[in-house]
């Protein structure tokens, strides 16, 4: 009687767990459905970045060395920049309005009755656009090398962790961003606002090693700019700097932990 006691206990989380599980997966394949459904979405994040490194190959200068870029060319540095572009366009144009507008209309109010958490929604966002940053890269590095004949990274590893925090830094942006939005309306307008100081930090109309010092020291301590930095550094073949790792770390927390504490599920 002892030993059937014992085990008992140990044996009842795991349908528990099971059955925890299982709401937040259906809500994943409801959101996976969804997002697939909207090809805007799919274009401006999956395929756009692609679609511009294309368009400015075919700048003659681009494809060009330059001194002052330390004999790369400027299509290089393009890649990594391409592939910031898809980061801040998930995390900031596409999640937040999704977001805000199942609070509006109350879909995380009403959730909240059923055994599927509002939390399960929000996981579900990140993965699926953190997943289309991912796979948007790899589309981008693939079009940079077949198309250019830029070189892959030299450091990878400093090159996907470098990924890995630009793409947690947009999306706690985003989160940041449904956090102090009330509407859909307003995170569309507070979205794009940041859309455009974004790019111009992640080096889109001008790579971030081509700025003046000065712009380039301020446009450093932005998520993006220290990103821009720390992947062109490991896509030369150096470990990017711990400075600019730390960051995108840096901010990466501290709009995550801003985020939780002003976010309201209604």
């Amino acid at each position: 009687m002892q030993t059937e006691t014992a085990i008992a206990p140990a044996t009842t989380p795991g349908p528990r767990a099971a059955r925890r599980r299982a709401p937040a997966a259906a809500v994943l394949i409801a959101e996976t459905r969804l997002f697939l459904r909207e090809p805007g979405s799919l274009f401006w994040v999956f395929a756009f970045p692609s679609v511009l490194l294309v368009i400015l190959g075919f700048v003659p200068a681009f494809k060009e060395a330059q001194d002052d870029l330390g004999g790369r060319r400027v299509i290089d540095l393009y890649v990594p920049i391409s592939i910031l572009l898809a980061m801040i366009t998930a995390g900031i144009q596409a999640m937040p309005p999704v977001l805000t507008a199942y609070r509006e209309r109350g879909v995380l109010r009403r959730m909240s009755a059923t055994p599927v958490r509002p939390s399960a929604l929000l996981a579900a966002q990140v993965l699926l656009h953190g997943a289309a940053c991912l796979g948007s890269a790899l589309l981008v590095t693939v079009v940079g090398r077949t198309a250019y004949g830029v070189p892959l990274p030299g450091q990878l590893a400093g090159y996907l962790l470098a990924l890995l925090l630009a793409a947690a830094a947009a999306l706690t942006l985003g989160a940041m961003i449904c956090a102090l939005s009330r509407t859909a309306k307003a995170a569309t307008a507070v979205g794009s606002g940041a859309y455009l100081v974004m790019m111009f930090t992640a080096g889109v109309w001008l790579p971030v090693q081509a700025m003046p010092d000065l712009l380039r020291r301020i446009v450093e301590i932005t998520p993006f700019g220290a990103a821009s930095q720390a992947l062109e550094q490991a896509a030369s073949g150096s470990w990017p700097g711990w400075i600019h790792l730390g960051t995108v770390a840096l901010w990466t927390v501290a709009m995550g932990v801003a985020a939780s504490r002003v976010f309201r599920w209604q």
